[in-house]
């Protein structure tokens, strides 16, 4: 955990103590930093943060928002991340799922990945070729380098995609976890030295097994086991990891003190931050996620998660700080969560339940294919709920008479909240306003694209998990128009801000523009679908 993040990140980096300005200068920063934490939903922010001590302690001491929001329906990772550095929402930014169907898709497999390129010879939806290419805007960094071609945009994360989303097209060095090492795409740059030590330095402390965590009491008490299916247990586990174990190591705290030691090493190696322009580094942290999905969001493993990112954030601007470099950051997340139904009901929350797997498009599908004389599934689908498609080799009568049954099939399920067809959610204008009043088909319709999205959009009700079969690694999760997984914190700090609470209900796709304005770049707002927060300490935002 925190011991290996130490010993990789002092590995990597090795700089001399300077003295840090005593109060924030009126000038952009030498570095931005923008971080994105992986599922860290405000529910979650709002338990932990009076147990902060470190890292999110000091992010919590400049200007809180703890009521953003990822406003759209499609809270997933890669819609979430969208939404961050290019103010555009996934309706707009073409990023309307972590995966999609295409139909028309030439190859075999019809899902289409978000940071995938399918054009290259081989690649599938589960062994791809990474790549920009879906995301249809620019990214902060992208922008940036516009201006200032002397800047640097480098993205470090968990996941190639958020690694993809938050760094874009036009990034000097990008690097993710591949399952193995810390990877890239960009295949043609020359490779830091840093990456290269840095993951033969953690193939060799992964090949040494880890203990079990001693937890504090504020997370003993959390420890209520739950044996969910054969093999399957969750809410008292201690993150004990066996020699060589890159399973184990993915879904736990060491993960993040990973990314963040392999970002100091890339900050100190390039120079970021001492360059003539400001350099923009983004920084994906996804073992929450993977926590989350294992284990719930209520139990000892959060806990043990959550104060562990807290030391190591720690760590990680400490490194910062002796190096002195002029630094700002920005923290949010991609999504919410919804914890495991099981410990919902024991919370007193009776209606909490996992999805009737009869609600599977395949299955719905299968009852409805024998009315327009079909004996395969008609409808097609990832996951439970979501995008739905029909067959689209259905002639247009049957693929309305599909979607009339579809809809009536799903309406009339006690877990399904609505349903909506394509040209509903279509007639919809855009949401404007504060989040947290939009309609249910308002959320749909910000992360609906009719070139990407499905033919129909299916809600279940709040506190029902679309996991119908808790399996190992995946018992819980997210996705829904639901606020516990549209809720996140949004964080600006910079050394000498005073620290400011905001009250107000703001979205992600408020974060570039007022990113922008720190960094003295012009954006148009009137093609964006953010806006700049002008109650950001130290942030200027222009006339509209």
């Amino acid at each position: 955990m925190r011991n290996l993040g130490i010993a990789l990140l002092l590995a990597a980096t090795s700089s001399a103590a300077l003295a840090q300005p005593a109060t924030r200068p009126a000038q952009p920063p030498k570095l931005l930093i923008a971080i994105s934490v992986d599922q860290l939903s405000g529910d979650i922010f709002d338990e932990y943060r009076p147990h902060f001590t470190a890292g999110l302690k000091r992010l919590s001491g400049g200007t809180v928002f703890r009521n953003g929001y990822q406003s759209h329906a499609a809270t997933e990772t890669c819609p979430g991340h969208s939404t961050m550095l290019t103010a555009k929402r996934p309706a707009s930014n073409g990023i309307v799922a972590n995966s999609w169907i295409d139909q028309s898709a030439s190859r075999q497999d019809q899902v289409i990945y978000c940071a995938e390129d399918e054009s290259v010879a081989g690649s599938t939806s589960t062994s791809y070729s990474v790549s920009p290419i879906h995301l249809n805007a620019e990214t902060l960094g992208d922008r940036f380098k516009k201006l200032s071609p002397a800047s640097r945009n480098v993205a470090v994360a968990g996941k190639d995609r958020a690694a993809v989303m938050m760094g874009g097209r036009n990034v000097d060095q990008r690097w993710y976890w591949n399952g193995q090492i810390f990877a890239t795409d960009l295949k043609a740059r020359p490779t830091p030295a840093v990456v290269t030590a840095f993951n033969v330095g953690l193939t060799t402390a992964l090949a040494v097994a880890r203990p079990a965590l001693a937890p504090p009491p504020l997370c003993s008490a959390r420890a209520r086991g739950y044996d969910l299916a054969p093999g399957v247990r969750a809410g008292d586990h201690r993150f004990e990891r066996a020699a060589g174990d890159l399973r184990a190591f993915r879904i736990s705290p060491e993960f993040d003190g990973a990314t963040l030691a392999l970002s100091a090493g890339l900050i100190q190696e390039m120079g970021l931050g001492r360059g003539p322009a400001t350099d923009i580094i983004s920084v994906g942290l996804s073992a929450t996620d993977y926590i989350g999905h294992a284990y719930g969001s209520g139990g000892m493993e959060m806990c043990l998660q959550v104060l562990a990112l807290d030391r190591e954030l720690g760590d990680f601007f400490a490194q910062l700080d002796l190096s002195g470099i002029d630094y700002a950051v920005m923290l949010t997340a991609d999504h919410g969560v919804m914890d495991l139904p099981e410990r919902l009901r024991d919370k007193g929350v009776a209606d909490a339940a996992r999805a009737d797997p009869a609600l599977a498009a395949s299955e719905v599908g299968k009852r409805l294919a024998p009315r327009v004389n079909r004996t395969d599934s008609v409808l097609k689908g990832i996951g439970i709920a979501g995008d739905i498609w029909i067959d689209a080799s259905l002639p247009a009568a049957e693929r309305s008479r599909v979607l009339a049954d579809a809809l009536a099939s799903y309406r009339a399920h006690p877990q399904v909240f609505a349903a909506f067809g394509r040209d509903e959610i279509m007639k919809v204008a855009m949401p404007t306003g504060s989040p947290d009043r939009w309609s249910v088909i308002e959320r749909i319709r910000a992360s609906f694209d009719p070139k990407r999205s499905g033919d129909l959009y299916v809600v279940l009700k709040q506190h029902i998990s679309p996991i119908a079969v808790p399996s190992k690694g995946y018992t819980a999760t997210h996705g829904s128009v639901w606020d516990h997984d549209r809720r996140v914190p949004i964080l600006f700090w910079r050394k000498g801000m005073a620290a400011s609470d905001r009250p107000e209900h703001i979205e992600t796709v408020d974060i570039m523009p007022t990113l922008a304005a720190l960094l003295g770049l012009a954006v148009d707002a009137r093609a964006l679908d953010g806006k700049c927060l002008g109650d950001v300490e130290g942030i200027s935002c222009p006339a509209r």
